[in-house]
């Protein structure tokens, strides 16, 4: 009696808790609209078949409950975006999940791994002001500490401040903006000029030069990735909005060896090393396994390799010989800077129609990995109609072949023609009636005997 209590009592908890969570989520409908403007909303845009939305609201849910206890002012809802196709196309929904924050005028697309921390991170970076200041060095220190990549305004009200708090406010969804005085840096820096725009990541600091780096906003979204990453599906996606080539070793972190540690360490080097001659322009980093590369390439690499892709157009390089020294890694760099390096894929014609066969084939070999019987019943199954009604229709007999063929005869025939034709036709009938009449009339001798 006492453990059925005790299971009862867990139960009602249980369900208390997870309806107090479920709470923190608001569900919308057409009113949103007025009422959204005295708050800031963290929305998630569904569909109710979406299977990618379905794996999602769990996650929601925790998102809501975490901002809710954390003390943010940021509400959480979602909407049905089929129920309320007018409302979501207002927002710039085009697909299932979309994850918004909306403040104010502006509305802010979250496209970052779907994960309750990272989407509270989000919600609490972009929920705040576009750019924060740090007003002592124990708080710079703090920052440095904490963000790998920390972008600093350094000056009073300028020209440049402006157009610093613009690119915040449009690239504060992907990092942190801050401001400080000059007295706030640690004693080591020393600025040429004020105002300046600082970056501080791995290990050191870089200003924004406008003459050499052309447009604030185009610099800091160069800027905004460590100069060496652990490159994955995502971050790839991410670095492809840069605008910068991808330089990446392809190696297996489950099975290291002494080749992946050696080239590893070399892209390690030329980024850190050669970065005046290459930031620009290319983004070093290493992946692991070749599966998402072969995707790409719609071919095989070996691991482990090197690799630069061009996610603009689609078109990778590689080396067209073993890199074994840094001095060649830099030689093929260079080569691919300056276009003297064999391009292979792009985004042409013919390699658009190998992408979808290519996919097709993923697609069935996917389905044959994981369910053979269900493979086999999907593809085979059309595949055995198809083949039964070909061959029925190729081995069909027509019974109106010699009509046809009379019929082709007889065209192109004048009405005198056509008319000797008949003739000629009846007299031939009445020629096999005659015969047929004569060979009912002969009998056989036994026959007449037997009369």
């Amino acid at each position: 009696m006492a453990e059925v209590r005790c299971s009862l009592v867990c139960g009602v908890a249980a369900l208390l808790l997870s309806s107090a969570v479920w709470a923190f989520v608001e569900d919308l409908d057409d009113t949103f609209k007025d009422t959204r403007v005295n708050d800031v909303w963290l929305v998630d845009f569904y569909a109710p078949w979406c299977g990618y939305c379905k794996k999602l609201e769990p996650v929601w849910h925790e998102v809501g409950a975490e901002l809710r206890s954390s003390g943010s002012p940021v509400r959480v809802g979602k909407m049905d975006a089929t129920a309320y196709s007018g409302m979501a196309s207002e927002f710039g929904v085009r697909g299932y999940p979309t994850i918004k924050l909306l403040k104010g005028d502006l509305a802010y697309n979250y496209k970052g791994p779907r994960t309750k921390d990272d989407i509270v991170e989000f919600a609490n970076r972009v929920a705040g002001p576009a750019v924060r200041a740090l007003p002592s060095k124990q708080m710079f220190e703090h920052m440095m500490k904490r963000h790998a990549v920390l972008f600093v305004y350094v000056g009073a009200d300028s020209p440049l401040k402006e157009k610093y708090n613009e690119v915040a406010t449009e690239l504060i969804v992907y990092t942190y903006f801050f401001s400080a005085s000059e007295e706030v840096l640690p004693e080591m820096i020393r600025l040429p000029e004020l105002p300046a725009v600082m970056v501080f990541k791995d290990g050191g600091f870089f200003t924004y030069d406008e003459y050499e780096d052309g447009s604030l906003s185009s610099w800091v979204n160069k800027e905004r990735f460590q100069g060496y990453l652990q490159i994955d599906g995502f971050t790839l996606y991410e670095l492809g909005e840069t605008g910068k080539l991808v330089a990446i070793a392809v190696i297996d972190e489950k099975d290291p060896t002494e080749e992946s540690s050696r080239l590893k360490t070399m892209i390690q080097a030329v980024a850190r090393d050669y970065r005046e001659q290459f930031n620009r322009d290319f983004q070093f980093g290493h992946m692991d396994g070749n599966d998402y590369i072969n995707s790409l390439i719609m071919s095989e690499v070996a691991v482990p390799s090197f690799i630069i892709l061009n996610t603009s157009n689609e078109q990778y390089f590689l080396p067209s010989e073993p890199v074994q020294t840094t001095e060649q890694l830099v030689h093929f760099v260079t080569s691919v800077l300056n276009g003297s390096a064999q391009a292979y894929g792009g985004d042409g014609f013919i390699q658009k129609i190998k992408r979808v066969a290519f996919d097709a084939k993923s697609t069935v070999m996917s389905v044959f990995r994981s369910s053979p019987l269900l493979g086999c019943f999907l593809f085979g199954l059309p595949l055995g109609v198809i083949s039964l009604m070909c061959y029925g229709i190729c081995t069909a007999e027509t019974d109106d072949g010699s009509e046809d063929m009379d019929a082709l005869k007889r065209e192109g025939l004048t009405d005198e023609e056509e008319e000797y034709e008949e003739e000629e036709e009846e007299q031939r009938r009445l020629a096999e009636g005659a015969q047929d009449q004569d060979d009912v009339g002969e009998k056989d001798p036994e026959e007449k005997k037997t009369d």
